[in-house]
């Protein structure tokens, strides 16, 4: 686990972090609830068993849900009631959902029960952390949720994992649920009033996602500069447009960031000191791709902000419905509706597909003997027997137009549900799901960058900037540099490989200092 993660995580009545949620999804971190925590669940429970033994109807106590709330249910058939509304709402279908989003939808909800708002008993809370600790990971399907009474689907799917039904999986084996229980001797839940309802009402999904993406395009925001600054060197283009002071005229921080990364990375380089006179003679500015990449990450960077903003106040929400005051009342709201997170999601999807896109056109760049100041055409050690980069750049293509089209909201549509009690819904879940393909292509594109960039280097005179040197130094230990054509996919992939665990990052910030978050 990265040294910025905790190996344990302690859930209790307040927020969890963006770091939490990802220690515990894609690291396995072991979760511990807080004393505290459970005392609060304890006093809630209480009133909620009180409401329970009322003449008069409570909504998700003694009543049905959704259309049917207007139903009462007596006390004898409220343990079906609650076991019904698991089992018929784990009515997902599609490929099975990425494990890291399973555990991070686990402990999302897990987080909520600890709040006390939700009415469960302090057992459910246990086994909840028990089966998450045991790394039991419930399948959960693609399709299903709206994101509006919150992610249901995946959520019933988690919660009937916990009595024991269902399918999970540990160490990546399918399993039965109640073997699985039985192997980690946790004993399946047998629900009561309000605790089904409890387990699958939020927001979760779409939440556990956003928190993993903000966590991977911190990383990207990063490596675009890292792979800006190989482009301004391959490329023989300038440095001035970075400068602090020009970058200052427009104070956006988040491209002071980007520009003074771009300069850490591309500083001393003997290959642009050589070229600097031929520069100003005869290209005298560089094209947008390169010039305006301090404002298009900027920009890209402003936006994590501020969805890493949105990601927090939602770690710090109780989201259920209905909900359990401090002063005892059971009330049923609407804050289960996932338009918050479902904007934040979209956004990221639009700014990332244009991060891609200004990446995808600075690669081509290195590929046209018109603008790519004396290379071969293609990169290629000899045009015309040899094809050199000529289709990684089409792969790169690919990708970002898939990203344009990923870049259409979610959040603007919505399907009415529930015999229209349920009318406006906020298509959050969707909107995740397509900003993790679109983070994937990202990371694609910039690795093609990375590497067609590092090949442009090594055929250069001179040598590199420090930074831009340990890049290609690390990348050169599993990728051969310039030659005649080979095998080029299994290249990509292994650049892909470097960006994804953060590799390069760590080549650059070890030459050269500590890169701007």
């Amino acid at each position: 686990m990265p040294n910025a993660y905790p190996t344990t995580v302690t859930v209790n009545v307040g927020a969890l972090s963006i770091e939490d949620v990802v220690a515990v999804a894609r690291y396995g971190a072991q979760v511990e609830i807080a004393p505290e925590a459970l005392e609060e669940v304890a006093a809630t429970r209480e009133r909620v068993e009180e409401l329970a033994q009322d003449p008069t109807p409570v909504y998700g106590i003694s009543t049905g849900f959704g259309a049917l709330a207007r139903r009462h249910i007596p006390e004898e058939m409220r343990a079906q009631l609650q076991l019904s509304l698991v089992r018929s709402h784990a009515a997902g279908t599609g490929p099975e959902v990425e494990e890291e989003v399973i555990r991070a939808l686990m402990l999302l909800r897990l987080s909520t029960l600890c709040t006390g708002r939700t009415g469960v008993r302090p057992v459910v809370v246990e086994t909840y952390a028990k089966a998450l600790n045991a790394g039991i990971v419930p399948v959960v399907r693609e399709y299903g949720s709206l994101g509006c009474s919150g992610d249901l689907a995946p959520l019933a799917h988690c919660a009937l994992a916990l009595l024991g039904e269902g399918e999970v999986r540990v160490n990546g084996e399918l399993q039965d649920a109640g073997e699985a229980l039985a192997a980690a001797g946790i004993e399946p839940l047998q629900l009561r009033e309000k605790e089904g309802l409890a387990l699958i009402n939020g927001t979760d999904g779409m939440l556990g996602q956003l928190c993993l993406a903000i966590t991977d395009l911190r990383a990207a925001a990063k490596t675009a500069d890292i792979a800006t600054a190989m482009t301004v060197e391959g490329l023989l283009g300038t440095l001035v447009v970075f400068a602090d002071d020009l970058q200052q005229l427009r104070p956006h921080p988040g491209q002071a960031d980007a520009a003074a990364n771009i300069l850490q990375v591309a500083e001393g380089s003997e290959i642009l000191e050589a070229a600097l006179e031929e520069f100003k003679k005869n290209q005298v500015q560089d094209a947008y791709s390169v010039r305006c990449a301090p404002q298009v990450a900027g920009g890209f960077r402003d936006t994590l902000a501020h969805t890493a903003q949105v990601a927090e106040r939602e770690l710090a929400a109780a989201v259920d419905n209905p909900v359990v005051t401090k002063d005892g009342r059971v009330v049923s709201n609407g804050n289960f509706h996932g338009a918050p997170v479902a904007y934040a999601l979209d956004f990221l999807a639009i700014v990332t597909a244009d991060l891609a896109s200004i990446s995808e056109r600075r690669t081509d760049r290195f590929l046209d003997p018109a603008r790519n100041r004396g290379l071969n055409a293609f990169l290629a050690d000899d045009p015309g027997v040899d094809s050199g980069h000529m289709i990684a750049q089409y792969a790169q293509a690919g990708i970002v137009s898939e990203m344009k089209r990923l870049a259409n909201p979610s959040s603007a549509d919505s399907i009415p549900s529930s015999a229209m009690q349920e009318d406006h819904v906020s298509m959050g879940w969707s909107a995740a799901r397509k900003l993790r393909k679109a983070v994937d292509g990202l990371q694609r594109v910039l690795a093609v960058e990375i590497l067609t960039a590092a090949r442009a280097i090594d055929m250069r005179e001179g040598t590199p900037a420090k930074g831009t040197g340990a890049v290609i130094e690390k990348l050169r230990e599993t990728v051969e540099g310039p030659g005649v054509d080979r095998y080029l996919s299994p290249e990509i992939e292994e650049t892909v490989r470097l960006v994804k665990e953060g590799a390069l990052i760590d080549a650059v910030e070890d030459a050269t200092g500590k890169l701007r978050g």
